[in-house]
């Protein structure tokens, strides 16, 4: 048999790294299989203002490099490989790759939660030049300005409120005539001032230069389309988490997410879920930083008892 590593990581997000970081520190063997660069959907984002210790601001590439040069400081190692299968019942745990098969003690999945994304032209190129999907995120860069909100579940509701108290104006814009959210969201959107919404209607274009200009909306109803100014859209119809690896092994919840809490303990023994891809309240990369630094305590503990 290859090398057993104490602790493999799937996923080279914050989650991931900051898991590689601690278990390097604490003396274990660890590798991060990562499919493209570190720092996961965080890559994305042009400018990070809301993680501690950063004054001016980073980039979302520059954190992820960083962090996966300090877990490498420690000894952590990188494969840069795709995942084609993971058995995390097997005891050691197995991750197969192009690169063969790697064995670990103890497997942290860590990757990630995709938004879901409206499927027009353009829209991957204007990611991060207008078109975003976390207004927790990136929504302080829209101060005095005009956004639009795509959606009417509750993760919309919670960003056009935000919004609200940043922008200048907030257009909702929702297939249906209500919004789906819950109720205790409805009264105070429908009493903003600012925030308007655009009902039975769904985008169609994305208008833009060398960044969202506007928008180009259809009536569901009757057909008829319109155009629309604003500074950026805020996509918020969903999620998708990556969970397709351990379907059927680990238990999920009703939409996808690994069902772990706060501990990250997953239902089988040595195997730990961090970041987006679980079951939490709140996804942000603060959380899914103390995620990865819970997850080799619990590691430890378990390895203790082997």
């Amino acid at each position: 048999m290859d090398k057993i590593y104490d602790m493999l990581i799937v996923g080279g997000g914050p989650g991931g790294y900051t898991a590689a970081m601690y278990a390097a520190r604490a003396g274990l063997s660890v590798a991060v299989l990562e499919k493209m660069a570190p720092g996961g959907q965080m890559a994305l984002t042009h400018e990070i203002d809301n993680y501690p210790g950063f004054f001016d601001g980073i980039d979302g590439f520059t954190l992820g490099e960083n962090m996966k040069k300090q877990a490498q400081r420690f000894g952590a190692e990188s494969v840069l490989t795709e995942v084609k299968e993971v058995k995390a019942q097997e005891n050691p745990k197995q991750v197969h790759t192009p690169k063969g098969i790697f064995y670990g003690k103890t497997l942290v999945i860590s990757t990630g939660a995709n938004p879901r994304k409206l499927g027009l032209e353009n829209e991957e190129a204007l990611t991060g030049r207008g078109v975003h999907y976390c207004a927790a995120c990136d929504g302080m860069f829209f101060r005095g300005k005009t956004v639009a909100i795509v959606g009417g579940g509750n993760s919309a509701a919670a960003d056009a409120l935000l919004l609200s108290r940043v922008a200048e104006k907030v257009i909702v814009i929702h297939r249906r005539d209500t919004l789906r959210a819950t109720k205790i969201y409805h009264k105070p959107l429908l009493e903003a001032e600012n925030v308007e919404f655009l009902w039975n209607s769904g985008v169609t274009e994305l208008l833009h230069e060398d960044r969202l200009t506007g928008l180009r909306v259809k009536n569901l109803l009757s057909g008829q389309e319109q155009e629309i100014s604003c500074d950026g859209v805020f996509v918020s119809i969903g999620r998708q988490p990556a969970t397709e690896l351990v379907q059927g092994q680990l238990e999920l919840d009703e939409v996808g997410y690994i069902i772990a809490d706060e501990t990250t303990k997953t239902a089988i023994p040595g195997v730990y879920a961090v970041g987006d891809v679980r079951t939490k309240q709140l996804r942000q990369i603060v959380t899914a930083v103390a995620d990865g630094a819970m997850a080799v305590s619990m590691a430890e503990e378990y390895l203790a008892e082997q």
